[in-house]
């Protein structure tokens, strides 16, 4: 009898054996993933840069803002490359203990000489471009177009403020591109001429933009345009759509040249008996939309009510732009 039991004892002992041994793969495995994710949990911040403007303007963005940080940090530095608000800014996610930082420009094209200034001042580019001493006489301490905070922790509070060199940060800055020729701003655009059409096999669309001063530098905005409008056409059915920069900042005699072909546009189609639609791409409505119809006075057309802004799109934009640059190495 006791020895039955003692063998019944010792079966029972290399049952639980040859168990325990089965399963150590399986508890291993599980252990392995446990001890394999990342002790320090990655925390990537927005720096969002836009011009700036008027409060309404400025408003625009802080909803841009206040959308993305639902899933980010994130601070926003007004101005044209204004190194103030940008270490101000990049100083606030710091201090919010972001190990990364992704800034976004909220800007119509990345054929900039902001966007250029603005890799100088993040480190990412190695010369400084031409512009940026024109831009720095334009910071005088106010934070420029569109102010930010100036909080005294700031890493420039106890020395000498130059605003043309490059910023100070403790975390790696990745910068994006600025809006361009995504698909996004394209369906916007579409959107904005919806608005405002009644009969699109009879209207003629016409995306007019701010544009740069150089020859050279517009050829690139107006293919990023091209793109847009190509974009527009394959999702609706206007008669046609048209592109062109109005270039505001540029010497009379081109400018002068940009209304001229702008006018023409118009005309042509007025002779056709098509409705025109005119579609400013801006990222927000500030003042420019009120040139544009200066330059169409006397003509027949109809504007739309709205820029890019306000739209919960733009804001969808800014967060793949941000998973975008996590995923670069």
């Amino acid at each position: 009898m006791r020895t039955r039991l003692f063998f019944r004892s010792l079966n029972a002992i290399v049952l639980v054996t040859l168990f325990a041994i089965a399963a150590m793969p399986i508890l291993a495995q599980h252990d392995h993933s446990v001890h394999t994710m990342p002790t320090a949990k990655n925390k990537t911040g927005v720096l969002l840069l836009a011009h700036g403007g008027k409060a309404a303007w400025n408003d625009e963005v802080s909803s841009v803002a206040a959308q993305v940080g639902k899933q980010f940090p994130v601070e926003i530095a007004f101005g044209m490359a204004t190194k103030r608000n940008i270490q101000n800014a990049i100083d606030k996610l710091e201090a919010q203990g972001v190990t990364s930082i992704v800034a976004v420009p909220l800007f119509i094209s990345s054929n900039s000489s902001v966007i250029t200034s603005t890799e100088y001042l993040l480190g990412l580019r190695k010369d400084a471009p031409a512009d940026l001493a024109v831009f720095a006489k334009m910071d005088h301490g106010s934070g420029g177009h569109g102010s930010t905070d100036h909080s005294a922790h700031s890493s420039m509070a106890s020395e000498p403020f130059d605003p043309t060199t490059p910023v100070k940060h403790k975390v790696p800055i990745t910068m994006r591109k600025a809006l361009d020729a995504d698909p996004t701003v394209a369906d916007i655009l579409l959107s904005r001429a919806s608005s405002i059409s009644k009969d699109a096999q009879n209207e003629i669309v016409i995306v007019v933009a701010h544009g740069p001063v150089s020859a050279e530098t517009n050829r690139l905005w107006l293919k990023d345009m091209s793109t847009l409008t190509d974009g527009m056409k394959a999702k609706s059915s206007y008669r046609g759509i048209e592109y062109l920069t109005v270039r505001d900042d540029a010497p009379e005699p081109i400018r002068g040249e940009a209304t001229a072909e702008f006018r023409s546009l118009v005309e042509k189609a007025n002779a056709q008996k098509a409705r025109v639609l005119i579609v400013p791409l801006l990222l927000s409505f500030g003042g420019i939309e009120e040139g544009v119809k200066q330059r169409l006075n006397g003509l027949d057309y109809t504007i739309t009510s709205q820029a890019l802004l306000p739209d919960a799109r733009i804001a969808q934009w800014v967060v793949r732009s941000v998973n975008s640059s996590n995923s670069i190495k």
